[in-house]
């Protein structure tokens, strides 16, 4: 796991971000190792991958399993070390491939894609780490289980489909404050012993570290603005 604290000399946004998750952790009375920056290099191709790489940074996280396995696979193969996350939706016909890619999966939802992982799992004898998504806003466009439906989906991920779930992760409504939707994902979190919380991107991760984040999932901050479509994948 790729922790913060590094003390080399690293890319000015890499350093200023890992700058601000310690003095977060530090206002929390937090370890800063107790968070993982999750790197989010969707629409980036290697070209931009490469340096943040070389700077230290070994977590990424993409949205889309198609993307993963075009770059990832000679990516990986050329950095071992690296840990790769899905923090997009998942596709049930997605999961064979998703078990194969990644390392941790923050998007669980229903129930079909809890029978869809658990089958992959115990036929590839792969373990991703998982996470519950809850559409704590309760966004019909967003996907996540609402949060009074969180419990009795946790019970039958582990009940019923025999998961080991690790934690929950949520994105608050782009246009309310995020501090409401970090205390009850933490809260539910905490009913329901998982000590895993994927909160916080770029806009607010701060704010999620006073919650309890111990994921959060960084893009704009690291690699800037996404290219146009027609510069991705360079």
């Amino acid at each position: 796991m790729s922790k913060i604290g590094a003390t080399t000399e690293i890319d000015p946004p890499l350093r200023a971000v890992r700058e601000r998750i310690a003095r977060a952790c530090i206002e929390a009375c937090r370890d800063p190792t107790s968070v993982t920056l999750v790197a989010i290099s969707k629409t980036f191709g290697p070209a931009a991958i490469e340096p943040v790489i070389a700077e230290g940074q070994r977590v990424f996280g993409e949205n889309r399993v198609q993307e993963a396995k075009a770059k990832w696979p000679a990516l990986r193969q050329r950095h071992p070390s690296l840990e790769l996350h899905l923090v997009g939706p998942l596709q049930s016909n997605k999961a064979r491939e998703a078990v194969v890619l990644f390392d941790a999966i923050h998007s669980v939802d229903r129930p079909s894609l809890a029978e869809a992982l658990a089958r992959e799992i115990a036929r590839q004898g792969r373990k991703p780490t998982l996470f519950v998504e809850v559409n704590t806003g309760a966004e019909p466009q967003k996907a996540g289980v609402l949060p009074e439906e969180t419990d009795a989906f946790l019970a039958a991920c582990r009940e019923r489909h025999g998961l080991e779930i690790a934690g929950l992760m949520c994105i608050p409504p782009a246009h309310e404050s995020p501090a409401p939707h970090f205390a009850l994902t933490a809260k539910i979190a905490r009913r329901n012993n998982l000590a895993l919380l994927s909160m916080g991107m770029s806009a607010d991760f701060t704010i999620a570290i006073a919650y309890g984040a111990t994921h959060v999932r960084i893009g704009t901050a690291i690699f800037g603005e996404r290219p146009p479509p027609r510069q991705q994948m360079v």
